[in-house]
């Protein structure tokens, strides 16, 4: 709601503020909620941590959202900013979750927090319309002389659905990479956060892709119950994973002993 001027001013302390904590200075001017950052980079682990991606990385974001908001956006730029965002998530999960561990690295790991991106821009794309930000890339606009208001017209219809399949696509790879992990908190808190937003997919898939004002599917009864029984499954398939590869290993090891 501030003008562009103090939205700029305001992210430009904050760089300032993070390229001074990670020098180790402390002003003494910090509001509580820079007191929060200010801690945790005094705790920071680690030169390259993914602390200090998550806090450049949504520093980067918010400063992209100062500059966009009446702005169209070009398809370039708004991947951008949903493979920033999903870096971001990712590597604070991993960071504040069995912080140390040496997580799995690769194509995949950032997958399902873009995918939760590109998701939350569809369920927030009336709104954000409404507040001066455009989630549509301006050449699709321009190609098909559409407006962005048009949700029931076929060609943003269209799109929609194409960005429904590419977040499912997403989701679909990041939860590979998911199973994969052998830290269950960091697991669950993983697959929590893709269903979050996957059940806004389902809604709109079941809309015929037609946007909708707002999505309360993440305050329903039977979503809750639903990440209950999500980590119920988690918890089993963890434990049977991890139960059949120490049966595996024993079987070697005693075939070795046998051997010898």
């Amino acid at each position: 709601s501030l003008p562009k001027e103090k939205r700029i001013v305001f992210i430009r302390r904050q760089k300032n503020l993070v390229k001074r904590l990670y020098q180790g200075e402390i002003p003494n001017d910090l509001c509580p909620e820079e007191k929060i950052m200010a801690e945790l980079i005094q705790h920071d682990r680690g030169e390259n941590s993914g602390l200090q991606s998550f806090i450049r990385n949504f520093i980067a974001i918010l400063e992209f959202d100062a500059q966009r908001k009446g702005e169209p956006l070009t398809q370039q730029e708004l991947t951008w900013y949903s493979d920033c965002l999903g870096r971001a998530v990712t590597d604070a999960i991993q960071y504040f979750v069995s912080n140390g561990h040496h997580y799995l690295d690769d194509s995949n790991r950032y997958l399902a927090a873009t995918a939760a991106h590109i998701t939350h821009m569809l369920r927030d794309f009336i709104s954000d319309l409404d507040e001066g930000y455009i989630n549509i890339p301006q050449e699709y606009l321009e190609e098909h002389a559409i407006n962005p208001k048009e949700v029931e017209h076929p060609l943003m219809i269209a799109w929609v659905k194409a960005q429904v399949q590419l977040a499912r696509q997403y989701f679909l790879k990041g939860k590979r990479y998911l199973d994969q992990l052998d830290i269950l908190r960091c697991k669950i808190a993983g697959y929590w956060y893709c269903a979050r937003f996957e059940c806004v997919l389902t809604t709109i898939e079941n809309d015929g892709y037609v946007l909708r004002a707002a999505y309360n599917e993440r305050r329903k009864f039977s979503t809750k119950l639903k990440l209950l029984n999500l980590a119920i499954t988690l918890i089993f398939r963890h434990i049977t994973r991890r139960f059949l590869n120490f049966m595996s290993l024993t079987a070697n090891h005693n075939s070795k002993e046998n051997a010898h």
